[in-house]
């Protein structure tokens, strides 16, 4: 390829979590390393690459609509499927109009092995393992798509909550290393990347083998305490991690540590023991309430995040109430709603007592209702007080936001000189759109 013009270029749309928006970026580093341009997803190119998702709902309609925003840019464009919805449901989107490729969880880091020419198939090749196949690990971290990063640190799952396809889409528990992470940890602080978050799928279970080996060659504290010595990382933060594996020391650590933030993200899903137990999560509802009251001891300014599903079958109106007074009396700062969607070859979809569509659209209202009244009283509480603040770097109708450590979300009047720098500021007044006004220090 002797110029730019003759490169071919490739776009990416990514759908779902944190964690596949740092595989994206890592095949996206791999496309590049063979000689492609990468342009954004809304623009003209040769190919363009949807990781998808199969938690979110109606991700088959989901992926249909943006199969076609890309063949309306170019109606030539080849049309490559990864993620997690490529490996478990590959037919389904190989018969979607106009894909030429889906790839598997094994397959999707080879992608340019899979692409002889960009001639646009008759119908959608498949090319997928058994996932019990992915018995390896590929390290990944996302650069150049936002002020943070993504860092990957695990993958897969070995628990079986009975609403989740997860385990079948990414195969078992499996780690990188200690030195791999740090190395990738290091090569994002020279690009200038002020704060990393850890994603994978279950973290806080950290350590085991690559090739499933059961035993913990390392534990979720090493890797925390290895992180913090990284130099150049202004701010570490844990994006989601279970509460059974949420330990009082990697509370007491990040409490007193040079990069960590007071900001936890900790799944709960429901607030009845009898809706966990169907659930078959590995805790009931006291250990949540122990978890949130350790860190409210250690880091009282701290922020928590948590994750409820409504509707699961068999939550009767008594049982969604247990849920709202538990969140209600308990000190988190918002929460992710996700209504119960059924799933193929899950032990939740042939359960009795399902819940209408129309009800669980109420449930996820008033839970949403609750959360942001939770936000707006983590943020009230926060008023008066000296935060640090990270800026993004988008012209939002004429303001910039950034996030102070505990996750407090700010904005100014739009400075491109602030993106991506650190201030020390006093947050002063909630505007009316719920974010929070400051004065700088």
């Amino acid at each position: 390829m002797t110029s730019s013009e003759e490169r071919k270029k490739v776009a990416f749309y990514t759908l779902g979590c944190k964690l596949n928006f740092s595989e994206t970026s890592t095949i996206a580093r791999s496309f590049e390393t063979e000689g492609f341009e990468r342009v954004d997803f809304e623009q003209p190119a040769d190919i363009y690459v949807i990781n998808t998702c199969s938690v979110t709902e109606n991700a088959d309609r989901q992926f249909k609509q943006i199969v076609r925003k890309a063949l309306k840019t170019n109606n030539k464009a080849f049309i490559a499927a990864v993620g997690c919805y490529a490996q478990l449901k590959p037919e389904e989107l190989a018969s979607v109009d106009g894909v030429d490729l889906v790839l598997g969880a094994k397959e999707k880091f080879d992608i340019t092995q899979y692409i002889d020419d960009l001639t646009k198939n008759n119908e959608g090749q498949v090319h997928s393992c058994e996932i019990s196949e992915t018995d390896f690990y590929v390290g990944s971290y996302s650069i150049g798509d936002r002020t943070r990063a993504f860092l990957k640190v695990q993958d897969g799952c070995d628990y079986k909550c009975t609403y989740c396809t997860i385990p079948m889409a990414r195969g078992i528990s499996r780690s990188d290393t200690i030195d791999n992470i740090l190395k990738n940890a290091q090569k994002i602080s020279e690009q200038g990347i002020k704060e990393i978050v850890l994603t994978g799928v279950n973290i806080g279970d950290y350590g085991k083998g690559e090739f499933g080996n059961k035993k913990h060659e390392h534990t979720f504290l090493d890797l925390v305490k290895a992180l913090d010595e990284v130099e150049g990382i202004e701010r570490l933060r844990i994006s989601s991690i279970e509460p059974n594996l949420l330990k009082d020391e990697i509370i007491d650590f990040v409490s007193k540590s040079n990069a960590f933030v007071p900001h936890f993200h900790v799944p709960l899903q429901s607030g009845s023991n009898e809706i966990l137990k169907k659930m078959k999560r590995r805790y009931l509802r006291q250990v949540y309430v122990d978890r949130v009251e350790k860190i409210k001891e250690a880091m009282p300014h701290a922020c928590i995040g948590v994750d409820v599903i409504v509707g699961f079958p068999g939550e009767t109106d008594e049982l969604f109430l247990e849920t709202y007074h538990f969140l209600s009396e308990l000190e988190v700062s918002y929460l992710h709603v996700f209504t119960y969607s059924e799933r193929d070859n899950t032990e939740a979809v042939l359960m009795e007592g399902v819940v209408p569509d129309v009800v669980r659209a109420k449930r996820s209202k008033m839970l949403r209702g609750l959360s942001a009244k939770k936000r707006n009283a983590f943020y009230q509480s926060q008023l008066g007080t000296e935060r640090i603040v990270l800026f993004e770097g988008e012209n939002k109708q004429g303001y910039i936001h950034g996030f102070t450590e505990n996750y407090v979300k700010v904005k100014t009047p739009w400075n491109p000189e602030l993106v991506n720098t650190l201030h020390k500021v006093k947050l002063t007044k909630i505007d009316s759109d719920g974010i929070v006004r400051f004065d700088f220090l």
